[in-house]
């Protein structure tokens, strides 16, 4: 079945407007509670319980209560971690051995929206038919359970001290992080009292961005989508690189001493060389934005390499179809499936910093044998219903673009997950070239609105 709520990272919006509103949000979480309670083998005096944790915006009280409510009275015990990154999440629900995790958080986008995401109880995205019996049982009217079977509600006071402890496992222990200076941009997000404290107790001097959230900063002019603040900030403490983290901590960009930007592919192509080094990677998974110039890297290392759609659960779907371990995104989601179940942008960046201590390099050595092609990402505003297969202007200006770029290039369309935009994406050798030809296939896309 289609579905109407769940984009690729679970249900998200603009507060306010459906479906983020305080009773949609008390409905889903009814409704999740009630698949939970059936699928939970649970004694028949006992309850399934739920970990809910969210981000800094300021609408995450409000749809924190509105969870509670929802889960509690489906009869599910709800445990609260308060601010804590997604990954986090993902993690404790494993360790604490609960039934499902919830994060409320929109991740990189402005604090006006906001979103809800799950995780199943082995710390991985929840699989698409949990989401589909979940949106199944939304149209059904809420049935409160007996005051002596609702669910209860309590505080994990040190959730944030087990994950930091968890992070920590994943770096080499014959390894540590001194002599090293490290800017840390926590977008004013959910990283802000964890990730600074992850790498200072690794031995690294930090000094850390982003880490006053007030409800409305977050991701505003820092973070892995507004680099600048990071640059500038490395450039100023004299340090030997920064680590920028998205609002909710599953994403991870690097820069270097001199300033120099690394995105997911590069971070992404340091751990994979390092395993191949160690002879631990068995293949990658890519997505379709992944770039050009990364995969024919991975033909010459002879490494298998396969390309799962846009969004990090299509990526983990895909290397558990494959029983591999490594893969990741271009936006700086990677995901380490011998660390974690899930992507983290702490944890990722503490591979990339292993392997920098490991060789004594640098983020400029590691990637100097990989050159990335210029890409052109234009995001066009369309209906939410906008089928733009059936649009002929569009197939043309894509085919013309894709005989003018050759083998040396690539033309992807695909609509957002998680916005009502059509995103255009060109690749090729030439800059030029290609932002010509992203402007024409984006151009085809509006007059045909």
């Amino acid at each position: 079945m289609s579905r109407k709520y769940f984009g690729t990272d679970g249900v998200r919006g603009k507060v306010g407007e459906a479906p983020i509103t305080p009773d949609f949000v008390m409905r889903l979480g009814y409704a999740a509670g009630e698949v939970l309670v059936r699928r939970s083998k649970m004694p028949k005096d006992g309850h399934p319980a739920v970990l809910i944790g969210k981000d800094t915006r300021i609408s995450g009280y409000m749809l924190e209560a509105s969870l509670e409510a929802g889960f509690a009275a489906a009869g599910v015990d709800v445990m609260l971690t308060g601010p804590l990154p997604t990954p986090a999440i993902a993690y404790l629900t494993r360790a604490l051995r609960l039934q499902i995790g919830v994060v409320i958080s929109a991740s990189h986008n402005p604090y006006q929206d906001n979103g809800i995401k799950f995780f199943s109880a082995d710390g991985s995205k929840l699989p698409d038919a949990v989401e589909a019996e979940i949106e199944a049982r939304l149209g059904r009217a809420m049935q409160c359970k007996g005051s002596a079977k609702l669910g209860k509600a309590r505080r994990v006071d040190d959730a944030a001290g087990r994950y930091i402890e968890f992070c920590k496992s994943t770096f080499p222990s014959v390894l540590d992080l001194r002599g090293m200076k490290i800017v840390v941009d926590c977008a004013h997000g959910a990283t802000y009292h964890v990730a600074p404290h992850v790498f200072h107790e690794l031995g690294a001097d930090v000094e850390a961005i982003g880490v006053r959230p007030d409800g409305f900063n977050i991701n505003d002019g820092v973070g892995p989508a507004r680099p600048q603040a990071l640059q500038a900030a490395v450039k100023k403490h004299r340090a030997d690189l920064g680590i920028a983290l998205d609002g909710d901590g599953d994403r991870l960009l690097m820069v270097d001493g001199d300033g120099a930007l690394y995105d997911g592919d590069q971070l992404l192509y340091i751990i994979a060389r390092e395993r191949v080094r160690a002879g631990k990677l068995s293949g990658i998974v890519g997505t379709l934005m992944t770039n050009l110039a990364l995969e024919r890297m991975f033909e010459k290392m002879r490494v298998p390499f396969a390309r799962a759609r846009v969004g990090d659960r299509y990526v983990l779907e895909m290397l558990l179809e494959k029983k591999w371990q490594l893969g990741g995104e271009n936006s700086g989601h990677i995901i380490c499936l011998d660390k974690h179940t899930t992507g983290d942008g702490i944890v990722s960046a503490l591979q990339v910093l292993s392997v920098l201590r490991t060789g004594r390099a640098t983020l400029a050595n590691l990637c100097k044998g990989l050159k990335l092609y210029p890409q052109e990402l234009v995001n066009v505003p369309v209906p939410r219903d906008f089928d733009w297969r059936k649009k002929p202007a569009i197939a043309k200006a894509g085919r013309e673009a894709e005989r003018a770029l050759g083998r040396n290039g690539r033309v992807l369309l695909r609509p957002s997950g998680t916005e009502s935009l059509l995103r255009v994406m060109v690749e090729g050798k030439d800059p030029g070239q290609v932002h010509r030809l992203a402007g024409k296939v984006a151009d085809a896309v509006r007059e045909s609105v």
